[in-house]
């Protein structure tokens, strides 16, 4: 079908759109069984909880939504966009360079000099659909998932000083390619930059791990812990904003205090955000802790640049 910008327009999401956007997102990724889309269970919260710093849309064409994409403000600053999707019967015809553009402009209008994304390694129309709108590589970067152990003991001294994590952090490898980002505190699959703040208050909330033999030698800290309602009964997850270190025997400290924290709480999983480094995953595999299959990608759209989603 043709699609033209005149019919299609772009507006706030309501609670009518509900059915039609659970519908259209319900089979995102029926072509992976590892992969299900969250947007049929969260996006009735997303209408419900618009505010100053979330601003949810859908693109509607001739009366029906067509596409949605919501955009987060993460600080002063960053801006997040998530959960672009299009109707397949839309896609295609430009609906999510629209959704994209109204994106930019409120968080612009908001403050925000740059907009960040996530997309799958494996997600090739995605990658394609991000470039095209103005965003670009940021990083990429897997997740371990060490199993959790109350009972885990770190063989290196382990303390919570945030400033020599923060010392460590600066001039570490895994910042560099990170590009200084981490998993964000308040917002859920989000990466913002990692701030001095962000380890003051993991300290204060006892979930900074600093390994420590003859100098700082990596550091842990934990993003957040959710709770979520399942078939089976409550399921729990601890997420670390990143995890870094310089030798195995440093990472094997890091991956055992994640684990005990993670067990303290009753975590049924844990993800810890790690650079996609050759070094990185093959330290973790010396240490036999687990990590995600494939990487992620971040990308990033420079929002001073008027070029980037101009009409």
């Amino acid at each position: 079908m043709a699609v033209t910008d005149e019919a299609t327009t772009v507006r706030q999401a309501r609670e009518s759109d509900v059915d039609s956007v659970v519908a259209f997102t319900r089979d995102t990724w029926s072509d992976r069984e590892e992969a299900s889309d969250y947007l049929p269970e969260t996006f009735p919260e997303w209408v419900e909880t618009d505010g100053p710093e979330q601003h949810t849309l859908v693109a509607v064409v001739d009366g029906d939504p067509a596409g949605v994409l919501q955009c987060v403000l993460l600080s002063e600053t960053e801006a997040w966009a998530q959960g672009m999707r299009v109707d397949p019967d839309y896609r295609g015809h430009g609906v999510s360079q629209r959704l994209s553009r109204a994106a930019f402009r409120w968080a612009r209008e908001q403050g925000a000099v740059v907009c960040r994304n996530m997309v799958f390694s494996w997600n090739v129309a995605g990658l394609g659909q991000s470039r095209s709108v103005g965003f670009a590589p940021a990083t990429e970067f897997r997740y371990a998932t060490p199993e959790p152990d109350a009972d885990a003991e770190p063989e290196l001294s382990v303390v919570a000083d945030p400033d020599a994590a923060w010392s460590y952090w600066t001039d570490s490898d895994a910042r560099r390619t990170l590009s200084g980002l981490a998993l964000d505190a308040g917002e859920s699959w989000a990466v913002s930059e990692l701030r001095r703040s962000d380890l003051r208050r993991a300290a204060d909330e006892d979930g900074l791990f600093v390994v420590q033999d003859g100098g700082t030698r990596g550091f842990a800290a934990r993003a957040q812990t959710s709770e979520r309602e399942t078939d089976e009964g409550v399921r729990r997850l601890a997420t670390y904003a990143v995890g870094a270190w310089d030798s195995p025997t440093a990472a094997a400290s890091v991956v055992d205090s994640v684990a005990r924290d993670a067990g303290e709480f009753g975590a049924d999983a844990v993800r810890v955000f790690v650079p996609e480094t050759v070094r990185t995953v093959s330290d973790l595999a010396a240490v036999r802790c687990p990590v995600s299959d494939e990487p992620d990608f971040v990308m990033e759209a420079d929002l001073t640049d008027p070029a980037v989603g101009g009409e």
